[in-house]
């Protein structure tokens, strides 16, 4: 309906004849109110007004149209060896990369009071999965007064050419963060801004842990994180904290990293 009057509006105009700048124009002629063509100009105007009004050009995207994210304690299990916080196992209804079988189920422990992010289509490694050549955001979770926490997966083979190697494989604690350090904090990363290094055993499992003092990273002032090496996967787990937020947040974080395990 919409087309078939602006179709009309058309034939209006272009059935006009120029008019002397010198003389009132055809809309100015008072025999044009009783007119036809009068008639269906006005009645095309009526109907075009609603339509561009109460019909969206686009349907809203998932992302405008998610509801509030919920915080954790209302659904994860309560945290078996310390009842402050939740126990959140990832599995295959997770993540892409879970589904493909890209990445071992981890897990890790966070405050009731956490919320989950969505991740954006491009960083999840939805599109590439299951080979695909660049890191990527597993999971996000936030808390707006303590900090965040993100798991990054990356393509083992972008460190080292050796089939399911472990992290010792790969090299020192050292290499791996040089390797790694922009996904930790979020666009670049300075060997200065290490602060510590540390190896542990979980089981079998070799983890490499890093204390980072990072002032321009898009993080925050303050990372936390561990690495290990699992199938064809490193697995880099982050948390990270403002300057504001680190004073009263930094054992909660570290008790959320010492947590975390593939």
């Amino acid at each position: 309906m919409a087309s078939a009057s602006v179709s009309s509006l058309s034939s209006i105009f272009s059935s006009s004849k120029p008019i002397s700048s010198n003389k009132p124009t055809l809309l100015d002629s008072p025999s044009l109110h009783q007119s036809p063509a009068r008639r269906q100009f006005l009645k095309g105007l009526s109907l075009l007004v609603p339509l561009t009004t109460i019909i969206p050009l686009h349907s809203p995207s998932p992302s405008q149209a998610k509801t509030k994210e919920i915080e954790v304690g209302t659904y994860l299990p309560q945290s078996t060896s310390d009842p402050n916080f939740v126990l959140f196992q990832a599995s295959s209804k997770d993540t892409p990369a879970l589904r493909a079988g890209n990445v071992q189920p981890y897990q890790f422990v966070l405050p009731p009071t956490w919320k989950q992010l969505r991740i954006a289509n491009i960083l999840s490694g939805n599109y590439c999965q299951p080979k695909c050549a660049e890191p990527w955001i597993e999971v996000k979770f936030e808390n707006e007064k303590q900090g965040k926490v993100q798991v990054v997966a990356s393509p083992l083979v972008r460190l080292t050419n050796k089939p399911n190697a472990t992290i010792e494989d790969i090299g020192s604690p050292e290499r791996v963060i040089a390797s790694l350090g922009q996904f930790v904090t979020g666009n670049s990363y300075d060997s200065d801004e290490l602060l510590e290094t540390s190896i542990e055993k979980i089981g079998d499992q070799t983890y490499y842990r890093y204390v980072l003092e990072t002032p321009f990273a898009l993080t925050g002032s303050h990372n936390i994180a561990k690495a290990t090496a699992k199938g064809n996967t490193v697995i880099l787990f982050v948390a990270s904290a403002s300057d504001k937020q680190w004073p009263t947040s930094q054992n909660t974080l570290k008790a959320i990293v010492d947590s975390f395990h593939v």
